[in-house]
């Protein structure tokens, strides 16, 4: 007699739909559900992202879920639990923290399947204050790393059992980062937007203006090799850190660069940011849970130079998809942009067809919504 398998039915509960990466990680994975068939939702206080899930017909529920109020977590819980009765969820898959707790009692009261995915290595406070509010990421009957970075932090910290973590690295949408759709009109668009010369090599570092993002380190950085041509573009918003931009804009002044630096708030086009760039950034001062930028820059065939930690160690290979540098060491960022300007051509070439090639075989869509879907049929699998 045939098996009468349950198919899955896929709640992701979030805080937002505002841009990042969790949130183009939950619409990566309802488009592929959608895709094949597969009844899935999603809930969140929404946010400027949601019309793509309204273009792929996935169904939201709006819900107050960035709230961290003990009493408007239990409501949320009991709104959840009636979507996940009158929908016939099967597993609920949460990547934050406050809507975890909500999804978790709400799971658990229906009985369904409850999962997570850890997106970021969550600050423990002082003296590990934080630790039991962060734990419900680890109460997932599977857990998502999105890193072996983030996989190493949960079972140091949380003491998590290795067996239910399952590691799928974040992903490049090739069919947005693919240099065969890259077209001349899009290059001159972001270069005639933005007043970018055309006679220089161009370095972009891409990430909101925040200390550990390390603008300040590529300043000086670049400082020390200030005899080679370059332009450098900084493309981030500072989301109100108004004096940290001013602190920005007065050392270039101090080094006699501020003419060699554009500050651009906000892209459209981040694809064509990077064509035109000699050389992609990631220089943060602590560790990138995954670091999307680097493999979106490898993705463009460009010469990407990150630091030596947390998740750029596993996307970078050095020395041939781009160069590493010792985290926080001006110094060694200066060499390493050195290394990346005076490239040649064929080196360049080189490199570029690496580094597409590297991506392709461990980080597209593909690959990550294949691995998060069989983490579902997993689920499906068990008994609860």
């Amino acid at each position: 007699m045939a098996e009468n398998k349950q198919k899955p039915v896929i709640l992701q509960v979030l805080p937002e739909l505002n841009q990042g990466g969790v949130e183009l990680g939950t619409i990566e994975i309802a488009s592929e559900l959608q895709k094949r068939g597969i009844e899935n939702y999603v809930a969140s206080e929404g946010g400027r992202m949601q019309y793509q899930l309204d273009r792929i017909k996935v169904k939201h529920f709006a819900l107050p879920l960035k709230t961290k109020n003990i009493f408007k977590m239990l409501l949320n819980a009991k709104r959840l639990e009636k979507i996940i009765k009158e929908n016939g969820i099967t597993i609920v898959h949460a990547r934050s923290r406050a809507p975890a707790w909500s999804a978790y009692w709400a799971a658990k009261k229906c009985g369904v399947h409850f999962m997570t995915t850890f997106h970021g290595t969550y600050g423990l406070g002082p003296r590990g204050i934080k630790k039991f509010y962060n734990r419900v990421m680890t109460y997932g009957e599977r857990v998502i790393a999105i890193s072996n970075h983030i996989k190493e932090h949960i079972i140091k910290n949380y003491g998590t059992n290795e067996g239910k973590i399952r590691l799928i690295a974040r992903c490049v949408n090739m069919d947005n980062f693919d240099v065969e759709n890259m077209t001349a009109e899009r290059i001159i668009k972001f270069l005639e937007e933005n007043n970018i010369p055309e006679d220089k090599p161009l370095v972009t570092l891409i990430g909101r203006l925040t200390n550990w993002k390390g603008q300040k380190l590529l300043i000086e950085a670049l400082n020390k090799i200030k005899d080679e041509d370059f332009f450098c573009l900084l493309i981030g918003d500072d989301q109100g850190r108004v004096k940290y931009t001013e602190e920005l804009r007065a050392m270039l002044e101090k080094y006699g660069m501020s003419d060699r630096f554009a500050f651009i708030r906000h892209v459209s086009d981040v694809p064509a940011a990077m064509m035109v760039s000699d050389i992609v950034l990631s220089t943060s001062i602590e560790p990138e849970a995954f670091g999307r930028i680097a493999i979106e820059g490898q993705a463009m065939g460009r010469v990407v130079i990150a630091s030596n930690i947390g998740g750029s160690k596993e996307t970078v290979i050095d020395g041939v998809t781009g160069k590493l540098f010792k985290s926080g060491n001006a110094d060694d960022l200066a060499a390493a942009l050195k290394w990346g300007l005076t490239l040649s051509t064929e080196e360049k070439e080189k490199i570029g067809t690496a580094a597409i090639k590297n991506v392709k075989e461990h980080f597209t869509k593909q690959i990550m919504c294949d691995k998060t879907i069989k983490v579902y049929e997993e689920l499906m699998s068990l008994q609860n």
